[in-house]
């Protein structure tokens, strides 16, 4: 088990800040990240949390999952390693225009 945790249905208007007093009660927070939509720079409803060890990241998971922060219902689960992309991104892959 890592000690990187995905935090997802946090209120759209939760800060990095907020959410490191939150997991801190349960052990030493390394780095919180709240995603914003790169666009708007609004908070997409989700972030990541790192626990200096994977026993505290077990204790915030048992704490705070299913609870609420301002009448959001938190996921907290075990981070899983980003997908590589293979589509390259821009307008679709090999395509002339």
């Amino acid at each position: 088990m890592g000690s990187k945790l995905y935090v997802g249905g946090l209120p759209y208007s939760a800060t990095e800040t907020q959410m490191e007093a939150l997991f801190a009660e349960h052990g030493t927070v390394e780095s919180t990240r709240v995603i914003t939509d790169k666009f708007t720079g609004k908070s997409r409803g989700f972030g990541f949390v790192e626990m200096s060890s994977p026993s505290e990241a077990q204790a915030a998971i048992a704490a705070l999952h299913s609870t609420e922060m301002d009448g959001r219902t938190l996921t907290v689960n075990e981070a899983k390693p980003m997908a590589p992309r293979t589509d390259g991104g821009g307008f679709g892959g090999s395509r002339s225009y």
